[in-house]
């Protein structure tokens, strides 16, 4: 099994956890104040990361760092923005509008290259846009402020994706994940402390969504993230990640009974065509189909 291979199996499990994630965290904002939450989740799991990592966390360099910082400013913009949302929108739409950062990393990649985006980028762009009207627009044109929210995160989780993958080729990539984790837990509390009144979770039902989402979809996912895109490109993991709302989608229908309308299964439809219209070089994919049928003739 090839290197890359194995990377994107291991960003597949990735995907799921982070689908599973959305309704965990909507369990757990229904005690818990966005930032007082996100600031238990992270700093868990970073004590956790720097306890099993220790080895790699006694390396840590001034580049690592700095670039860990920097990366989690970013990562915190999207997980802060992309929380707040989730108060006031499902499960499974925060996880479709989210899934738009797909589409919009290989265009945010093509401007900062100083290239005009490929003609597939600029098409699912369009398709993935139509797709966010039918999921969240209702029918006097209304926008729920929760997905305004999402759509905005979306952009911030695309910078991340495309920050990692420029990044963790030149560190240690635990370091860096465990590094970035910190900064949004730190950033977390600053934020609770600041405008909430900060509580130790009581419910046990609270601390299980916690500890999973710590654990499986926080360290584990991360530190995943950051090993495996050393090995994958920043719009090849984005395709795998295609795969978050859909798993967020089922997550939710079975835990919370949360059901999309036709028409917004219509848009998540819509985002997911999108997304693999922007990611997969089609012309590419077909040539190499006839290549390999020229080859089995041949054989």
């Amino acid at each position: 099994m090839s290197r890359q291979l194995k990377a994107d199996l291991a960003l597949l499990g990735v995907t799921l956890g982070w689908g599973a994630s959305f309704i965990l965290t909507k369990n757990c904002l229904a005690s818990l104040g966005t930032y007082n939450f996100l600031a238990v989740r992270f700093i868990i799991a970073f004590a956790i990361s720097s306890l099993v990592f220790y080895k790699n966390m006694l390396k840590l360099d001034k580049n690592t760092l700095k670039y860990g910082i920097l990366i989690g400013f970013v990562l915190f913009s999207g997980f802060a923005i992309q929380t707040v949302g989730l108060n006031y929108t499902t499960a499974s739409k925060s996880a479709f509008i989210t899934g738009f950062s797909v589409v919009l990393v290989p265009i945010i990649s093509a401007l900062f290259l100083k290239k005009f985006p490929e003609k597939p980028a600029i098409i699912g762009a369009v398709m993935a846009l139509f797709g966010l009207g039918f999921l969240t627009l209702h029918g006097d044109l209304g926008l729920n402020i929760g997905d305004l929210y999402t759509f905005i995160s979306a952009f911030a989780f695309a910078f991340h994706i495309i920050t990692v993958g420029k990044y963790t080729v030149d560190v240690d990539s635990i370091c860096l994940a465990v590094i970035q984790i910190g900064v949004v837990g730190f950033l977390s509390l600053i934020m609770s402390l600041a405008i909430e009144n900060p509580i130790i979770p009581k419910q046990s039902d609270a601390w299980l969504n916690i500890f999973i989402l710590s654990l499986v979809c926080t360290s584990g996912a991360f530190i995943v993230q950051n090993t495996a895109q050393k090995y994958t490109s920043p719009t090849h993991t984005a395709l795998i990640y295609t795969g978050e709302p859909v798993f967020a989608a089922i997550f939710a229908y079975f835990v919370s009974g949360e059901v999309l309308s036709l028409r917004g299964i219509f848009g998540g439809f819509l985002i997911l065509m999108g997304m693999l219209v922007a990611e997969i070089d089609f012309k590419k994919l077909i040539t190499g189909f006839k290549d390999n049928k020229e080859e089995a003739a041949k054989n």
